[in-house]
């Protein structure tokens, strides 16, 4: 069964069941009970019902018109069910009443109307910090590398990135979720399948299933390479959910290259990486768009997982780098020399710059590798799943 349990309070019927078919939908969680009340007191029969069904998200509807029997209700639950997460759902125009519930104990507040992506969102961040909170790490880690703008050179970045993982440590992954795939061109493959095909068959999907839809590079690389051309109809983010479920499962390392694509599931992904790789250059209009993107990705939360990676870097005479760092509103995790010939023509063969052993730019990628897992000598590989079943 799915690993989330959720109980809704809301006094509107009809949100009531709208809200247990999103969660339905999510397929990370299901509906254990609904309420059409709020608790009005700790010795409400109420509260002792919701505590035998012991779950582990309880969705609090908030009146527009009367939002303080929600808020009560709110701080009476996170009282007698400290372990249990609370999420409010309500309207984003009333400001005041989304700070009262959050001092009232609520983790989430979720604009209404609510969408499945909103939840499945939500339940996803839930389940990274609980596990995090409990010591746990997740069976591999994934590192997602994003433009700031078009040709940033995200790309470059996630192979070389990928490669160096996989010498390394061995057992690297990289994934395409660019809106038009690149990254079999600049390995030089020919791919017979790609993410598509994988979430078309997430049904019966399975390690070996996987490594069938995958490519492999020298060196061991494996490769669940982009869409050929650009995708009539996305998959939905649960459905990203679950591929990803799969891939760190069974690979140590995950590099996803989602290029300009900015997304659902982009933010999905994000929100279950280890770290997410911001790469501009340092020109205006790529810090200008840096800020943006983290802005975007903030939204759902993750904020902090963005490094700033800095692509073609040269110095420049009045210009810090605690002047990129302001620009973007993000951290400077990396620098890559600016060899632009080269890596040009490292594409044009498809032989990437980490094949070049012994250059500066191949350097500079297995010291980004090496800064990513300092602390990762040994990978732990907990049982944790989004999607438990019995």
């Amino acid at each position: 069964m799915p690993e989330l349990s959720v109980v809704i309070i809301a006094t509107d019927s009809e949100q009531r069941a709208v809200l247990q078919v999103l969660v339905d939908g999510t397929s990370v969680a299901r509906t254990v009970h609904n309420w059409a009340s709020f608790p009005m007191a700790a010795t409400d029969p109420m509260v002792r019902r919701i505590q035998s069904t012991n779950p582990a998200v309880i969705l609090v509807d908030i009146p527009v018109e009367n939002a303080a029997p929600a808020v009560r209700a709110i701080e009476l639950l996170h009282q007698d069910l400290p372990q249990c997460a609370i999420f409010a759902i309500g309207t984003m125009s009333q400001p005041q009443v989304i700070v009262n519930t959050m001092r009232a104990g609520a983790r989430e507040f979720i604009e209404r109307p609510t969408t499945t992506t909103d939840l499945l969102e939500a339940f996803v961040r839930l389940t990274v910090a609980q596990r995090q909170l409990r010591g746990e790490g997740a069976r591999g880690k994934v590192f997602t590398v994003i433009n700031a703008k078009g040709g940033s050179g995200a790309t470059t970045v996630a192979v070389n990135l990928a490669l160096a993982l996989q010498s390394a440590h061995s057992n690297a992954a990289l994934v395409d979720l660019a809106p038009l795939g690149h990254t079999a061109l600049h390995l030089n493959l020919k791919p017979l399948f790609s993410v598509a095909d994988a979430i078309r068959n997430l049904h019966r999907l399975d390690s070996s299933l996987l490594e069938s839809f995958m490519t492999r590079h020298a060196g061991g690389l494996q490769v669940l390479a982009g869409s050929g051309t650009p995708a009539a109809v996305e998959p939905s983010t649960t459905d990203f959910a679950r591929l990803f479920d799969m891939l760190v499962s069974h690979f140590r390392y995950v590099v996803a290259d989602v290029s300009t694509r900015l997304d659902g599931a982009t933010r999905l992904v994000c929100n279950l990486s280890e770290a997410v790789l911001l790469v501009a250059h340092t020109d205006v209009a790529s810090l200008w768009s840096s800020a943006r993107v983290l802005q975007y990705l903030g939204e759902t939360g993750g904020r902090e997982r963005v490094r700033l990676v800095l692509n073609r870097f040269r110095k420049i005479a009045g210009f810090s780098e605690a002047d990129a760092e302001a620009a973007a509103g993000a951290k400077l995790l990396w620098k890559i020399p600016n060899q632009y010939f080269a890596v040009s023509a490292a594409i044009d063969r498809g032989i990437p710059l980490m094949q070049q052993n012994h250059t500066e730019i191949a350097r500079s990628f297995t010291g980004l590798a090496s800064a990513l897992t300092q602390n990762d000598d040994e990978v732990k590989r907990s049982t944790w799943s989004l999607f438990k079943t019995v």
